[in-house]
């Protein structure tokens, strides 16, 4: 688990294709205090396993799911990621739980700035926007945000200068695709209200029940 609150930015060093998968090298510094193998790290907001690490740089394997569902297989040398640990139990929760399980992809439409801080709007599938809600929490490329805006094919949040010096999100390009991860409280919701209503309807002991089987 994570917080979305963004450690440290990354710089990928290489990329390693295979057919489907990728075995991504990363350059990076905070992240690797007491590493170890098998350590969890949110990279771009989707949490991958370290395999290898030394005193700059760690190495994760991509699968293929990974691949198609975000957008670490546009990754390149060179480019930048966010980071960041998993939560230690005891830590402040100052973002949300964030599981670094990618939803899906949206793609960035524009930026407008207000004041000290910078509207950013999103445009994604109706499958995710379904379960985004106004001062809701989204996870961005691993960023914890809150939604301001939501309508049927975009969403909005508000960028605040510490997040846009800290975070890759306003380095991004109009069109560029960045990974959402959704506030997993409303799946929970929804799975459970699916499994209520298709569940069998069972008849209580009543007078009718005792009747119909010779009771009374």
């Amino acid at each position: 688990m994570f917080t979305g609150l963004i450690e440290e930015i990354g710089i990928v060093r290489s990329v390693v294709k295979g057919v489907k998968s990728a075995k991504i090298v990363i350059g990076a510094s905070k992240v690797l205090d007491n590493m170890k193998l098998g350590d969890s790290i949110s990279t771009n907001g989707v949490c991958l396993t370290v395999t290898q690490y030394s005193s700059n740089t760690f190495c994760v394997d991509v699968m293929a799911e990974t691949m198609r569902r975000s957008n670490l297989h546009l990754l390149n040398p060179g480019d930048e990621v966010n980071l960041e640990r998993a939560l230690k139990v005891g830590d402040r929760l100052g973002g949300h739980i964030v599981s670094g399980h990618i939803d899906g992809t949206g793609s960035l439409i524009k930026y407008e700035k207000e004041d000290n801080a910078v509207w950013v709007t999103i445009k994604a599938s109706p499958e995710i926007l379904k379960y985004i809600v106004q001062k809701g929490s989204i996870a961005i490329d691993g960023i914890s945000l809150t939604v301001a805006s939501v309508d049927d094919s975009f969403f909005q949040v508000s960028i605040i200068p510490h997040t846009k010096d800290v975070t890759t999100l306003l380095r991004k390009k109009v069109g560029d695709s960045l990974n959402l991860e959704c506030d997993m409280l409303g799946k929970y919701i929804e799975k459970l209200l699916l499994n209520r209503e298709q569940a069998p309807t069972t008849q209580g002991i009543n007078m009718n029940f005792l009747s119909e089987h010779g009771f009374v």
